[in-house]
């Protein structure tokens, strides 16, 4: 399913607003290409000005300047959520969408700054500022390769979930084990605070904030690092093998014909022809 582009019959009647769909959501014409190049470009500096806006949040005449840039922008992605909003058939549906959410908070912040500034008092504005960081979530409609992993991520929900639960569960009993072993007196006061040790050691992140001090408890360490450190791999094999698997079935292998005798329809898995028995060319 592609998240960027509506369904067929989004298309509006009108023939302006047919025309505007085809350049905002029809990347393969010169036109669409050039939009979202565009759109992409001011993306990137959106972001940019943000980040710099933070390094530079003391010099008032850098702030002044990435106050008007980011007035400029926030122009143009409400001019591009409107058109979008027109372009389509449904307006609605595309702004209820994920897209269509995150366009909306791309321009937000900066509106909810000039009619919230009582909020400074309590928090500082610059709070909603950082909502806009939220554009380059926006990138991933105009790469390919992040629609994939996402399809691959939503296909392999279920083994992912199997998989963290049974981490969930190895976490608690370890936990529990740990919390019987040590005991309060050497930092693991209670379950929830072992199960917290436990979840830690097993993503090999180890703050270091509780240690266990007894032998037998550093080699249920031991145990669980091991442990932890192979279990990494194994949502990444999931997902892998489900992005390998699409990518070939995005692409698929076409019959191969035996150049001696002109028998055809191998498929990928034979090596020589059943008739002459010459060697068949590689799969394409």
């Amino acid at each position: 399913m592609d998240l960027q582009r509506p369904a067929p019959d989004a298309a509006p009647r009108q023939r302006w607003r047919q025309r505007l769909y085809r350049v905002i959501w029809e990347s393969d014409t010169p036109a669409g290409r050039l939009f979202d190049q565009v759109v992409l470009a001011v993306i990137l500096a959106s972001v940019a000005v943000v980040l710099l806006d933070s390094v530079h949040a003391g010099n008032e005449r850098l702030r002044r300047l990435f106050t008007m840039l980011e007035w400029i922008f926030t122009a143009l992605f409400t001019l591009e959520y409107l058109a979008r909003l027109v372009s389509v058939q449904r307006p609605l549906r595309y702004a209820l969408s994920f897209f269509g959410v995150v366009d909306l908070l791309a321009v937000l912040p900066t509106y909810l700054a000039l009619f919230l500034p009582e909020m400074y008092v309590l928090i500082d504005v610059r709070i909603l500022r950082l909502l806009r960081i939220f554009r380059i979530f926006r990138l991933t409609a105009y790469v390919d390769e992040y629609q994939v992993m996402g399809q691959a991520l939503w296909a392999s929900r279920r083994k992912i979930l199997v998989f963290l639960a049974a981490v969930v569960m190895i976490d608690l009993v370890m936990g529990t084990v740990m919390y019987v072993v040590e005991g309060p007196e050497h930092g693991f006061t209670d379950i929830p605070t072992s199960v917290y040790w436990a979840i830690t050691t097993m993503t090999t992140v180890g703050f270091g904030d509780i240690a266990p001090k007894t032998d037998l408890g550093r080699f249920i360490s031991s145990v669980m690092m091991l442990v932890g450190w192979g279990t990494l791999a194994v949502p990444t094999g999931i997902v892998t093998a489900e992005m390998t698997m699409r990518r070939h079935a995005r692409a698929p292998i076409l019959p191969r014909t035996c150049a001696g005798c002109g028998a055809t329809g191998y498929g990928p898995e034979a090596n020589f022809c059943q008739q002459c028995g010459r060697a068949l060319p590689p799969a394409s």
